[in-house]
Protein backbone atom coordinates (compact mmCIF):
# COMPACT_ATOMS: atom_id res chain seq x y z
CA UNK A 1 0.00 0.00 0.00
CA UNK A 2 1.30 3.41 -0.98
CA UNK A 3 2.12 5.32 2.20
CA UNK A 4 -0.13 8.14 1.18
CA UNK A 5 -2.86 5.96 1.38
CA UNK A 6 -1.65 3.95 4.08
CA UNK A 7 -1.42 7.79 6.00
CA UNK A 8 -5.48 8.88 5.14
CA UNK A 9 -6.59 5.45 6.12
CA UNK A 10 -4.81 5.82 9.94
CA UNK A 11 -6.31 8.98 9.60
CA UNK A 12 -10.02 8.31 8.92
CA UNK A 13 -9.77 5.15 11.78
CA UNK A 14 -8.54 7.98 14.13
CA UNK A 15 -11.07 10.30 12.83
CA UNK A 16 -13.91 7.56 13.58
CA UNK A 17 -12.35 7.03 17.36
CA UNK A 18 -12.88 10.44 17.51
CA UNK A 19 -16.72 9.80 18.35
CA UNK A 20 -15.87 8.33 21.76
CA UNK A 21 -15.76 10.12 24.84
CA UNK A 22 -13.29 8.52 27.41
CA UNK A 23 -14.56 7.55 30.57
CA UNK A 24 -10.67 7.40 31.79
CA UNK A 25 -8.36 10.64 31.57
CA UNK A 26 -5.35 8.37 31.68
CA UNK A 27 -4.14 10.66 34.95
CA UNK A 28 -6.30 10.15 38.13
CA UNK A 29 -9.42 8.84 38.64
CA UNK A 30 -11.52 11.97 37.91
CA UNK A 31 -14.81 11.21 36.80
CA UNK A 32 -14.86 7.92 39.09
CA UNK A 33 -16.54 7.08 42.74
CA UNK A 34 -17.48 4.21 45.43
CA UNK A 35 -21.19 3.67 44.98
CA UNK A 36 -21.55 5.42 48.16
CA UNK A 37 -18.79 8.10 48.49
CA UNK A 38 -17.54 11.29 47.05
CA UNK A 39 -15.43 11.29 43.41
CA UNK A 40 -11.76 10.79 43.88
CA UNK A 41 -11.50 13.51 41.42
CA UNK A 42 -7.65 14.45 40.86
CA UNK A 43 -6.28 11.50 43.03
CA UNK A 44 -3.91 8.74 41.46
CA UNK A 45 -5.51 5.99 43.29
CA UNK A 46 -9.13 5.02 45.73
CA UNK A 47 -9.17 5.92 49.54
CA UNK A 48 -8.19 2.34 50.57
CA UNK A 49 -5.73 1.62 47.36
CA UNK A 50 -7.58 -0.62 45.75
CA UNK A 51 -7.95 1.27 42.34
CA UNK A 52 -4.99 3.05 41.05
CA UNK A 53 -4.48 5.50 37.86
CA UNK A 54 -1.09 4.92 36.41
CA UNK A 55 0.54 4.71 32.90
CA UNK A 56 -2.58 5.41 31.12
CA UNK A 57 -4.90 2.49 33.15
CA UNK A 58 -6.93 1.70 35.96
CA UNK A 59 -4.78 -0.99 37.99
CA UNK A 60 -6.59 -3.21 40.17
CA UNK A 61 -4.74 -3.65 43.13
CA UNK A 62 -4.77 -7.62 44.29
CA UNK A 63 -5.31 -8.24 48.13
CA UNK A 64 -7.08 -5.91 48.96
CA UNK A 65 -10.63 -6.71 49.20
CA UNK A 66 -13.75 -6.77 46.75
CA UNK A 67 -14.46 -3.13 45.74
CA UNK A 68 -16.64 -1.72 43.43
CA UNK A 69 -15.75 1.89 41.50
CA UNK A 70 -18.30 3.71 39.48
CA UNK A 71 -18.75 6.83 37.20
CA UNK A 72 -19.89 9.51 38.48
CA UNK A 73 -22.17 9.65 35.72
CA UNK A 74 -25.26 8.08 34.52
CA UNK A 75 -26.10 6.76 31.26
CA UNK A 76 -30.11 6.76 29.95
CA UNK A 77 -29.66 6.90 26.67
CA UNK A 78 -28.33 4.07 23.84
CA UNK A 79 -24.55 3.87 23.67
CA UNK A 80 -21.26 1.44 23.01
CA UNK A 81 -18.82 1.20 25.45
CA UNK A 82 -15.60 -0.06 24.40
CA UNK A 83 -12.54 -0.83 27.15
CA UNK A 84 -9.46 -2.61 26.76
CA UNK A 85 -8.26 -5.21 29.67
CA UNK A 86 -5.24 -7.23 31.02
CA UNK A 87 -5.73 -9.77 33.55
CA UNK A 88 -3.12 -11.45 35.44
CA UNK A 89 -3.45 -15.34 36.03
CA UNK A 90 -6.98 -16.59 37.60
CA UNK A 91 -7.85 -12.54 38.37
CA UNK A 92 -11.74 -11.97 38.14
CA UNK A 93 -13.08 -8.82 37.90
CA UNK A 94 -16.11 -7.48 36.83
CA UNK A 95 -17.49 -4.38 34.04
CA UNK A 96 -21.16 -3.39 35.96
CA UNK A 97 -23.83 -1.95 33.15
CA UNK A 98 -26.30 0.23 34.38
CA UNK A 99 -25.88 -2.29 37.08
CA UNK A 100 -25.78 -6.12 35.87
CA UNK A 101 -22.67 -7.60 36.45
CA UNK A 102 -20.14 -8.95 33.00
CA UNK A 103 -17.68 -11.09 34.04
CA UNK A 104 -14.13 -9.92 33.10
CA UNK A 105 -11.70 -12.19 33.98
CA UNK A 106 -8.68 -14.73 33.05
CA UNK A 107 -11.15 -16.41 31.23
CA UNK A 108 -9.56 -19.75 30.15
CA UNK A 109 -8.91 -20.16 33.74
CA UNK A 110 -11.36 -18.39 35.51
CA UNK A 111 -14.46 -18.71 33.40
CA UNK A 112 -17.39 -18.44 33.01
CA UNK A 113 -16.47 -17.92 28.91
CA UNK A 114 -13.39 -20.52 28.72
CA UNK A 115 -14.33 -21.64 25.20
CA UNK A 116 -12.87 -18.22 23.85
CA UNK A 117 -10.98 -18.65 20.69
CA UNK A 118 -9.72 -14.83 20.30
CA UNK A 119 -8.77 -14.45 23.61
CA UNK A 120 -5.08 -13.63 24.32
CA UNK A 121 -3.98 -14.65 28.44
CA UNK A 122 -2.28 -12.25 29.76
CA UNK A 123 -1.86 -9.26 27.24
CA UNK A 124 -4.30 -6.94 26.13
CA UNK A 125 -8.48 -7.66 25.09
CA UNK A 126 -11.31 -5.79 24.02
CA UNK A 127 -14.77 -5.37 25.39
CA UNK A 128 -17.03 -3.82 23.12
CA UNK A 129 -20.83 -3.54 24.72
CA UNK A 130 -23.31 -1.80 22.79
CA UNK A 131 -26.64 -0.80 24.31
CA UNK A 132 -29.95 -0.41 23.06
CA UNK A 133 -33.25 -0.42 25.20
CA UNK A 134 -32.56 -2.40 27.97
CA UNK A 135 -30.69 -4.87 26.11
CA UNK A 136 -26.20 -5.42 25.55
CA UNK A 137 -24.89 -6.93 23.48
CA UNK A 138 -21.49 -7.94 24.44
CA UNK A 139 -18.11 -9.16 22.88
CA UNK A 140 -14.24 -9.83 23.83
CA UNK A 141 -12.36 -9.74 20.74
CA UNK A 142 -15.69 -9.86 18.69
CA UNK A 143 -16.89 -13.12 19.92
CA UNK A 144 -20.54 -12.91 22.01
CA UNK A 145 -19.86 -12.89 25.59
CA UNK A 146 -23.85 -12.08 26.08
CA UNK A 147 -25.97 -11.99 23.22
CA UNK A 148 -28.77 -9.77 25.07
CA UNK A 149 -27.62 -8.93 28.67
CA UNK A 150 -30.76 -7.43 30.70
CA UNK A 151 -30.21 -3.34 32.02
CA UNK A 152 -32.26 -1.44 33.99
CA UNK A 153 -33.63 1.96 31.59
CA UNK A 154 -30.14 4.12 33.25
CA UNK A 155 -27.61 3.72 35.46
CA UNK A 156 -23.10 4.02 35.60
CA UNK A 157 -20.81 2.42 34.40
CA UNK A 158 -18.39 0.04 37.09
CA UNK A 159 -15.46 -1.69 37.26
CA UNK A 160 -15.35 -4.50 40.01
CA UNK A 161 -12.06 -5.88 42.36
CA UNK A 162 -12.08 -9.31 43.17
CA UNK A 163 -9.37 -11.40 43.11
CA UNK A 164 -6.16 -10.58 41.28
CA UNK A 165 -4.37 -7.82 39.22
CA UNK A 166 -6.43 -6.31 36.64
CA UNK A 167 -5.69 -3.36 34.23
CA UNK A 168 -8.00 -1.45 32.12
CA UNK A 169 -7.57 1.18 29.75
CA UNK A 170 -9.07 2.64 26.83
CA UNK A 171 -12.27 3.09 29.13
CA UNK A 172 -14.82 5.53 26.00
CA UNK A 173 -18.31 5.80 25.14
CA UNK A 174 -20.49 7.29 22.34
CA UNK A 175 -24.11 7.58 23.36
CA UNK A 176 -26.43 7.79 20.92
CA UNK A 177 -27.92 11.88 20.03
Amino acid sequence: MPKLALAFLLLATSAAQDDFTPLFNGKDLTGWRYKTGDAFDGKTESSDARYTAKDGMIVVNPGKGIAQLWTVREFPKDFELRLEFRAAVNADSGLFVRKPQLQVRDYPVAGPYKTLKNYKAQDWNEIVVVVKGETAHCTCNGEVLEAALKLPATGGIGLEADRGQMEYRKIRIKEAP
